[in-house]
């Protein structure tokens, strides 16, 4: 895989890193919902420190009802694309809003989290190979 780049709708916000994902996950928490507009979010965890945004988003707190933690949900303030989210108990990675990848073609989810939010309609699709979670990845 090579580099990863993207952006929000209008341009005023860009993003790279060289990072290889993390992770690669679902995420079916009531707060991602709210944020993406949809289902469900579909993210990719960079180490937070070797992503490079340009640009100034605005950040929006959340606060997990199990975690106990915020999660700093950053998108642009001019045409809202959600940019980026990074969870207070978990700072050194970045989980950036695949749909915002210039190519996400190559995106493909390793796991899907907050199973127990799943909106009733939304089909769970069955892989040996995805992790399946019925609320959030332990971070301890």
């Amino acid at each position: 895989m090579g580099k990863i780049e993207g952006g929000c709708l209008c341009g005023a916000i860009t993003y790279s890193s060289e990072a290889e994902p993390i992770l690669t996950g679902i995420c079916h928490c009531t707060d991602c919902r709210k944020q993406s507009g949809t289902a469900f979010s579909i993210n990719l965890g960079v180490p937070k420190d070797e992503l490079v945004i340009t640009g100034t988003p605005k950040t929006f707190d959340t606060m997990g009802t199990d975690r106990g933690a915020p999660a700093h949900r950053s998108f642009c303030g001019d045409c809202g694309s959600p940019i980026i989210s990074v969870l207070g108990d978990a700072p050194d990675i970045a989980f950036i809003k695949a749909g915002t990848l210039t190519d996400p073609s190559w995106v493909e989810p390793e796991l899907e989290l907050w199973e127990e939010s799943r909106l009733p309609w939304v089909d769970r699709v069955e892989s040996d190979e995805r992790g399946y979670f019925p609320r959030g990845l332990n971070t301890d």
